[in-house]
């Protein structure tokens, strides 16, 4: 058995089989020298042990001290950003390649400005060490009443906040508890794949201790067990269930990935010869490569013919679902719970029968693999139904660049050298019609925030994402609205000399908005995009911008971007109309703005 935390090589469970040691070598670790002795290089020790290199941080005079000896720390790179909500969305993004995440703020200024990023870490499922920098620890219990907060003397309007975002909360306000509430909220963020809040008063940072003066201290994590006999009754009671089927399919969701069990899942689609499909928040989970592949599964705006094999199936396997508003396209999925088998990180539920808990999805597929019996019929309807996509029809010379037309050319621009970040909007429906070539999308070369959606999400996770794995390419695809809520940060990215290629697709407004419910809101003020990273540029750094209105300007940014710029940030502003807009999107906006609009139930 081994178990991989973040980029760590070597995670194997020890012989007694009662912990997993996330450490190479514990056997008589070296002293550390008092100077390094802190809290803080303690604090910096310990991100580098779980694979966190970068933190992203605002500076804030709570945690000046802090940062001073966690940038002390050889294997740690601060990367300073613009405001603390796009340290966070950096952090998320970082967390999506490197398994756990890190950023620094300060008390309840900072701290409150992060908690949007860190509420959507925690939807996705994301490990995300939150570091706050807080109050002296002189002045707790007392009557002062502090600069950075509201004006009271009670000082945990911050922690409540943060409690119900994380899974584990520790503030440091006594240093002999330092290292065992660092230790406990690190252990508990990597266990629970969920992001934690550590508080620091200002005053400890930089103070010594016994405990911190041996490094590496050995690091352990409990491991996560089946039920052997739970096991054995889930995978019975499946097999029967699937057995009997005459065109049984299997579905992929987003909790593949926190319940790391991705390689499981095809290994059971490789056994059986179901049908394969993937939910949207799923993509890139799932090989597309894959010979049973049939598409992204999201009801009526699936992609071609997939929610026709999904729905029309007399029993279907969902692997890791989030059924909720938006990826069932307000509530308008045509399944029933009597076929459906429901996988969750650590328990089975099979049709209106039996529930089966404490059984681990990873060990729960590649067991079921062994007992089912293939049956391809669903895959073989679905392969006499399918009619290859078709070209978008060609643009005339000079003519208005169309969306679909943009998204042929991304689509040329895929490799394994690159991943994809989409942003909220219709880049979400664009983008799901990407075909993810091989190893680029096996696995988690696609990356979006379905369940939380929070608008200019993608800024921060762009850099975050591109600073964890520099060797790979973002494409970013991003509306001119979500941009406006977090552009700063990328002069982070030029700062830091990232590469990415960004798409600015100026349509002027919140579109995705519209198709739910038009208004006068939904039209922005229209910047001019390449401009303003221009002044970001500012002479300093590797950038390039370019503004297309037609594909031969289309054509000719990309071989720039890709070819001349390719060591350069390079966003190019692309100019559509205001209701060029997929036909996924038409569809799931009337469908979800049906279900907003729903009265309320008679009382």
């Amino acid at each position: 058995m081994e178990t991989v935390i973040g980029p760590l090589e070597s995670c194997k469970l020890t012989a007694d089989t009662t912990t997993i040691s996330t450490v190479k070598n514990t056997l008589s670790p070296p002293s550390v020298a008092t100077s390094e002795a802190t809290l803080g290089r303690h604090l910096a020790r310990r991100l580098v042990e779980i694979g966190v290199t970068d933190v992203f941080s605002v500076p804030g005079d709570f945690n000046l001290t802090l940062l001073d000896h966690l940038i002390a720390e050889p294997g740690l790179t601060n990367i300073g950003c613009c405001n603390e909500l796009n340290a966070g969305y950096a952090a998320d993004g970082y967390a999506r390649v490197r398994g756990v995440g890190a950023c620094v703020v300060t008390f309840t200024v900072g701290g409150l400005s992060v908690l949007n990023a860190i509420a959507g870490a925690y939807s996705e499922n994301l490990p995300i060490i939150c570091i706050v920098g807080g109050p002296n620890t002189n002045d707790y219990g007392t009557n002062r009443i502090l600069h950075h907060t509201i004006g009271l003397p009670d000082f945990s309007q911050e922690l409540r906040c943060f409690q119900t975002v994380t899974c584990f909360q520790a503030v440091v306000t006594i240093l002999e508890d330092a290292h065992e509430l660092i230790d406990t909220a690190i252990s508990t963020a990597l266990k629970e794949s969920k992001p934690v809040y550590i508080s620091i008063s200002c005053n400890l940072s930089a103070i010594p201790h016994p405990s911190f003066s041996r490094d590496p201290i050995p690091f352990t994590l409990s491991p996560k067990l089946t039920n052997m006999m739970g096991l054995e009754a889930a995978v019975e009671a499946t097999a029967a269930f699937l057995d009997k089927a005459v065109k049984p399919v299997m579905v992929g969701g987003p909790k593949l990935r926190v319940a790391k069990a991705c390689e499981a899942f095809v290994h059971l689609a490789d056994a059986s010869g179901y049908a394969l499909a993937v939910m949207p928040s799923a993509k890139g989970l799932v090989p597309e490569h894959h010979p049973h592949f049939i598409g992204t599964y999201w009801g009526a705006v699936s992609t071609a013919f997939c929610a026709e094999i999904v729905e029309s199936a007399d029993a279907y396997l969902f692997a890791g679902p989030i059924f909720n508003d938006y990826s069932s396209v307000g509530y308008s999925l045509l399944l029933k719970k009597e076929k459906a088998i429901v996988v969750q990180p650590d328990r089975v539920v099979v049709g209106n029968g039996p529930t089966f808990g404490c059984v681990l999805m990873n060990d729960f597929l590649r067991a079921l693999a062994k007992r089912l019996r293939p049956n391809t019929t669903a895959y073989e309807n679905y392969h006499r139904i399918h009619i290859p996509d078709g070209l978008p029809v060609k643009c005339e010379p000079n003519e208005p660049l169309r969306v679909n037309i943009l998204f042929q050319h991304v689509q040329k621009m895929l490799s394994e050298n690159t991943a994809v970040i989409a942003e909220t909007g219709d880049s979400w429906f664009n983008c799901q019609k990407l075909k993810l070539p091989e190893a680029c999308g096996w696995c988690c070369r696609y990356e979006f925030q379905m369940q939380y959606g929070s608008i200019g999400w993608s800024v921060g996770a762009t850099l975050g994402y591109a600073q964890a794995k520099p060797e790979k390419r973002v494409i970013a695809c991003i509306g001119d609205g979500s941009f406006q809520v977090t552009a700063q940060d990328v002069s982070t990215m030029i700062r830091y000399e990232q590469r990415s290629i960004i798409f600015l697709i100026n349509n002027g407004g919140y579109t995705i908005e519209v198709e739910i419910h038009d208004g006068p809101y939904n039209i922005i003020k229209n910047w001019d995009y390449t401009g303003l990273v221009n002044a970001f540029h500012n002479g300093e750094g590797k950038c390039w911008t370019m503004k297309v209105r037609c594909e031969e300007e289309l054509t000719e940014a990309i071989e720039k971007a890709t070819g001349e710029k390719k060591d350069c940030l390079c966003f190019i502003e692309v100019i559509v109309h205001k209701d060029d807009t997929s036909k996924e999107l038409l569809e799931w906006g009337s469908r979800v703005s049906a279900a907003n609009s729903r009265l309320p139930n008679p009382q």
